[in-house]
């Protein structure tokens, strides 16, 4: 008789046992931190591996088409380009939708690439006076800020990203322990904070000096320009400033950063500061065509 009990209490115990496997799975998804259904840490991986990416992919960039090795930095201090980072990650979530064939891919990456540039391009120039470029002079452009033949560029580097090197790259993710990865990307976020914060700053006061220093008419300067000025009118918050985030700091590490005056004429800061001599190597000088 005991022997024919054993297998109902079997049973249930593997039941109990199971039913506690489920309940503990389900806290710990709930306990995980997600955006748009991917973990915060990803995210956060996604956005400093798809940034040194660009920065990389910008520098490339700047020595085909002038010849020079220079920053191509978004930030003061990390090798960063954000656009790709941001980018990479708003489009890693949105293109899921259009993620059926290459043909729904280059759509979908047509269409919010040109969003992301667009979105990206106005920001910088309403909060820091920033025109990281501008393709006015280029055929089907809106504003200056995006352009037909950039948003086909998106539009493939869509297919290739969702294709083939997201999938590269989450392999490379799935293989760091997850507690580790959570502690790096806690790190990672507050040094990225911090290096925002303190770049916002120092291109703020670099644009108040500029428009006192050059007596400069640009566009939005209204807003903050007395603030700034007060600010830096402020004997330790001039030292500092003048220390870390001089004339040639700023140059050498925004090497092509415009500005827009109150006309929409687009100006060059190194033409403005043109004693400076912009950082770079010269490795060959493009022929003239």
């Amino acid at each position: 008789m005991k022997t024919k009990n054993k297998a109902p209490e079997l049973s249930g115990k593997i039941e109990v046992a199971e039913d506690l496997d489920k309940t503990e799975k389900n806290i710990k998804e709930k306990d995980k931190f997600t955006i748009f259904g991917i973990e915060a840490p990803r995210i956060v991986a996604y956005f400093v591996i798809y940034s040194i990416i660009g920065f990389i992919i910008e520098t490339l960039f700047g020595l085909v088409t002038k010849g020079v090795l220079e920053s191509r930095k978004s930030f003061l201090y990390g090798p960063l380009c954000g656009i790709y980072g941001l980018g990479a990650i708003i489009m890693i979530i949105a293109l899921r939708r259009f993620n059926k064939n290459n043909y729904t891919l280059f759509v979908g990456g047509f269409i919010v690439g040109s969003i992301i540039e667009y979105s990206i391009s106005l920001i910088g120039e309403e909060l820091f006076q920033i025109k990281w470029w501008d393709y006015s002079n280029m055929p089907f452009n809106i504003n200056g800020r995006i352009c037909v033949s950039f948003s086909i560029f998106w539009g493939i580097l869509a297919i290739y990203l969702m294709s083939h090197l997201n999938p590269k790259i989450d392999r490379i993710i799935d293989k760091v322990n997850p507690k580790l990865l959570k502690r790096v990307a806690i790190v990672a976020a507050i040094l990225l904070l911090l290096d925002f914060l303190i770049t916002s700053f120092a291109l703020k006061m670099f644009f108040t000096r500029l428009v006192n220093d050059y007596d400069l008419e640009l566009q939005n300067v209204d807003q903050y320009r007395e603030v700034y000025t007060a600010l830096y009118n402020n004997e330790d918050i001039k030292k500092i400033v003048d220390k870390y985030f001089s004339y040639e700091k700023m140059l050498h590490t925004f090497p092509n950063i415009k500005v827009t005056d109150k006309d929409g004429n687009i100006i060059l800061v190194a033409d403005i500061l043109n004693y400076i001599q912009p950082y770079y190597v010269r490795v060959f000088t493009p022929k003239a065509y």
